[in-house]
């Protein structure tokens, strides 16, 4: 609506060059973009192309392109290779940050053609279908159904032969999945723990792949199945107590909750193997510098840790276990950080032998 000055002197209000040129773009912008859908909905690899650079790293565009979705999904399915991998990053693209095209995505039927890029001889396909599950499945809508589609004994495939990218793309999905807890023993039914392990191994225990595999197994270490799998596997708790001393603060907080559930399902089945992989001193860091949850389930195993089997006859005054008592029992005071630190600094002096044995056992697992 004009102002009542416009109306009275016949003049419109003064237009910047910057706005006039940008209300010229517009229509010429929004004819542009129709016409690439169309392209798209005609079969254009090229088009398809096009739309990934387009929302490579715009938002607007995503908004503006969702139109293409449904011609994407169909040319998905194209037996064409060089259309489906054109169609598949293309969507890719469009998920990202994108709630409503997620949902969009799965409800135009991708998960099928999907699913079949997971199983394809070409791992660059296979890589890029399981990025896709990936940002699709962050979306809570989308979890169920991605679930009910067979997708994860799919991605525990990929966790065990795909490239390196896919496997840490593959154990983020299993884990987005996994907050499903019906999921859980899906998941285990498909005996990802070696998997798990060896990409825990192999990576650096910092990462976010590191962040997930703990992550994934604090769940699954619920279930009887998965402590079996778990201590089955040649250095399957020691990469945990690796992540533990020297994972991200989310990573830490989640190995030392695998070990916690572990401990606490079974003390003693559990509390000597986990003492023996030398998990004390992460354990006793984290009670200091730990997020507040790590702090909390930390002393919650050192508790469980702290007493030993054996009579305190057969127990020197100034072993680990006791510092570990004292530490237990007296951490919790105001000057927590100072004490912490003295006790850790007489922990290190009296368990170097305990210390060897440890480094020992991580060489022959390199």
């Amino acid at each position: 609506m004009e102002s009542p000055e416009a109306c009275s002197s016949g003049e419109s209000s003064p237009v910047s060059p910057a706005a006039a040129a940008a209300a010229a773009e517009r229509p010429s912008e929004a004819a542009a973009l129709r016409a690439l859908v169309d392209r798209v909905r005609a079969g254009e690899v090229d088009a398809a192309r096009e739309v990934r650079r387009l929302t490579r790293a715009s938002a607007r565009h995503r908004r503006k392109l969702a139109a293409a979705v449904d011609p994407l999904v169909a040319m998905l399915r194209s037996a064409a290779p060089e259309a489906g991998e054109a169609a598949l990053l293309a969507l890719l693209n469009l998920a990202v940050k994108d709630e409503r095209n997620k949902t969009k995505i799965v409800d135009a039927g991708a998960l099928e053609p999907l699913l079949g890029y997971l199983q394809s001889s070409d791992l660059n396909l296979q890589e890029y279908a399981t990025a896709a599950l990936l940002t699709l499945s962050a979306s809570s809508t989308n979890k169920p159904i991605i679930s009910a589609s067979g997708a994860i004994p799919l991605l525990v495939k990929v966790l065990k032969e795909g490239n390196p990218q896919a496997k840490n793309d593959a154990v983020m999905a299993l884990y987005n999945l996994s907050t499903i807890t019906d999921n859980l023993q899906a998941i285990l039914s498909v005996q990802p723990i070696p998997p798990l392990i060896g990409l825990l191994k192999g990576g650096k225990r910092s990462s976010k792949t590191a962040d997930k595999c703990c992550a994934l197994l604090e769940s699954l270490l619920a279930f009887d199945q998965c402590r079996v799998a778990l201590t089955s596997e040649e250095g399957g708790v020691l990469a945990i107590v690796e992540v533990l001393e020297e994972g991200s603060l989310q990573g830490r907080e989640h190995a030392v909750g695998a070990l916690l559930t572990m401990c606490e399902s079974d003390r003693s089945k559990y509390r000597d193997l986990i003492l023996n992989e030398g998990a004390i001193p992460g354990l006793l860091e984290l009670t200091v510098h730990g997020t507040p949850k790590s702090r909390m389930k930390a002393h919650v195993l050192l508790d469980l840790l702290r007493n030993s089997p054996y009579s305190r006859s057969k127990l020197q005054a100034d072993t680990l276990e006791n510092l570990v008592t004292n530490i237990a029992s007296q951490i919790d005071g105001e000057d927590r950080g100072g004490k912490a630190k003295k006790m850790l600094a007489e922990m290190v002096k009296v368990s170097m032998e305990q210390s060897l044995r440890h480094l020992q056992r991580r060489a022959s697992f390199a």
